[in-house]
């Protein structure tokens, strides 16, 4: 079958055998298992479930992953088998006026890569400092410790110990009071005055010393990534065998553990008793489509990059709905696996559950080594807790790593020629630029990062994916070549969900996400205006990509403006769709 423009099948094929490919099938699902299977599932979804209704936001969640999820996760890995090859190359071939798609997503993956691997950095600080007779953050009576620490199984205050510092020491008079700072635990003052130090630091613009530490932790993150990704995807394709595999084995682990504490079933009951007034609620659904969609991750150009590498008679179908129905249970069960040990601690502390709760980094650095340090040999569990963290964020940064390299390496062969330079000098841009976020003040630099590197702009690349392909290049002759793929056309089903659904499930998550806009704080700390507005310029920079190349597009294309500009709506068939799609 030949296509107007475009590769004939055996050209496809020809293709195929030129490309490096997956050794065996079961590393390309892995790999993208590992990808989609994050430290979110663990520090967010459980906590939506918790807060939209228990078990009732299991419908929503369902609702958003049928309609939206699972079509954009489907779409994305379609397009990188058929067209073997990374972003830039693939949004250039579909349709070149749209080209900025890929160099938009490119730019997202860099961005995250910034601040991902410094909270995987935290998760290997830990992971250190758990190799001890006791754990630093199980007592008060540490260097950092302030007159208001609390041992996490005491109810009360320790100021009493000589060795504790004055708040005021810390903070100075002006910046804190009592009420914030009493009973902080243990476990919280451990993660931002003992690992972070952040009281050392003036804020977002004074982030202070360096933390050598910290410095030496993501050096080696990077001497991870860089050994397990220089050769490519046959390197890495055998590192997820324990990437992906291993937080199965200690989530289980844990849950089996977690089931003989005192307050689990109080913990699962939190988790699970459906509240369905809460349905009515429109939050709870644009909460549940948000997290699908950031749960799945369509958008990075990951699943682009590691589907080029599949053969180009593989069953994507199959895969697409293997790998996000994998991902979805992950999620589920990691949340008994938290909610156990929540039950625990609020029975163990004698506080409620809701103010136990809590989603983000503060429950797998704060609560949850708060709980294991109450446990008989707390260093173990603790070693292996974040020895499963460190293996949940090192597959996802291998994935973001991937999408650039394939990307920019189809883009530009020579670099491809010589991947393991290239790698080199970009996990090195990397650790340099990354300095400023393992310093006393890195934190507010991670959480500017994490706000504005992949919220928006992400929303916006993915929005105009699903209209370039399914209105542009076309939803009919996309279906066409996924009929070469797999022998057979999808369904309306998924013809309905690319042309309409799955745009106006983007739309409405970036409508909700602006109208709820607020402005950017840590801790009390409330960032300024101008910090905000780099922020804003970070998100910027990719979604200007796409009308950016658009309009060059526009601007250096042969006629006049209004042969590139006006179409004829009668199939689509038209000057402006020669300029989109056939350059």
């Amino acid at each position: 079958m030949t296509k107007p423009g475009y590769k004939n099948e055996a050209e496809l094929i020809e293709d195929d055998d030129e490309r490096e490919t997956w050794s065996k099938k079961v590393d390309f699902l892995l790999s993208v298992i590992g990808f989609a299977v994050d430290l979110a599932n663990v520090w967010r979804f459980p906590y939506l479930c918790y807060k939209n209704g228990g078990g009732a936001f299991l419908i929503p969640y369902l609702v958003m992953l049928l309609v939206g999820g699972i079509p954009l996760f489907y779409m994305e890995l379609a397009l990188g088998q058929f067209n073997r090859t990374g972003a830039i190359t693939c949004w250039g071939r579909l349709c070149p006026l749209f080209k900025g798609i890929g160099w938009s997503v490119v730019l997202i993956a860099f961005y995250t890569d910034f601040f991902y691997n410094v909270v995987i950095a935290w998760c290997l600080h830990f992971f250190f400092s758990s190799f001890t007779s006791e754990l630093p953050w199980a007592r008060c009576d540490n260097a950092w410790n302030t007159e208001y620490c609390y041992d996490g199984h005491i109810r009360g205050n320790t100021s009493e110990n000589s060795t504790l510092l004055n708040v005021t020491e810390l903070f100075g008079g002006n910046n804190t009071n009592g009420t914030e700072v009493i009973r902080r635990s243990a476990a919280a003052e451990y993660f931002e005055f003992g690992m972070l130090e952040v009281h050392k630091s003036g804020g977002f613009y004074e982030v202070g010393e360096l933390k050598w530490e910290l410095v030496l932790c993501l050096l080696g993150v990077y001497i991870i990534c860089y050994f397990s990704l220089w050769k490519g995807i046959h390197t890495s394709g055998k590192v997820v065998w324990f990437t992906a595999l291993f937080p199965y084995v200690v989530l289980f682990i844990l849950m089996c553990r977690g089931a003989t504490l005192d307050g689990a079933a109080i913990g699962i009951e939190y988790y699970l008793t459906p509240k369905f007034d809460r349905l009515l609620s429109s939050e709870v659904w644009v909460d549940a489509a948000t997290q699908v969609f950031f749960s799945l991750g369509p958008g990075f150009g990951v699943l682009l990059a590691y589907a080029s590498y599949n053969p180009l008679h593989n069953n994507v179908y199959r895969d697409a709905l293997l790998t996000s129905a994998i991902n979805c249970l992950t999620s589920f069960f990691s949340g008994f696996v938290i909610f156990m040990i929540l039950g625990y601690m609020s029975q163990k502390s004698g506080l409620d559950i809701d103010k136990v709760a809590t989603e983000g980094p503060g429950l797998v650095f704060i609560v949850y080594p708060e709980a294991i340090a109450t446990l008989p040999g707390a260093p173990y569990w603790s070693i292996i807790f974040f020895l499963m963290l460190l293996t949940l964020g090192l597959d996802s940064s291998f994935g973001g790593s991937e999408a650039i390299i394939t990307a920019i390496g189809d883009e530009f062969p020579v670099l491809r020629k010589h991947r393991e330079i290239f790698v080199a000098i970009l996990f090195s841009i990397y650790f340099l630029f990354g300095l400023a976020s393992v310093a006393q003040g890195g934190v507010y630099v991670v959480n500017l990062m994490e706000r504005f590197a992949a919220g928006y702009s992400i929303l916006f690349a993915v929005f105009f994916e699903a209209l370039v392909v399914s209105w542009a290049y076309g939803a009919n002759r996309f279906s066409e070549d996924i009929e070469i793929m797999i022998g057979s056309k999808p369904g309306k089903y998924w013809m309905l969900m690319w042309m309409f659904v799955a745009p106006i499930f983007i739309f409405t998550i970036m409508v909700f996400g602006l109208v709820n806009y607020q402005p950017i704080e840590y801790d009390g700390y409330m960032y300024p205006l101008s910090a905000t507005l780099i922020g804003w310029a970070i998100a910027l920079s990719s979604i200007l990509c796409i009308p950016g190349f658009a309009f060059y597009g526009i601007l250096t294309a042969k006629g006049s403006l209004m042969e590139v500009t006006i179409f004829n709506k009668n199939n689509m068939s038209s000057t402006l769709k020669r300029i989109m799609c056939h350059f």
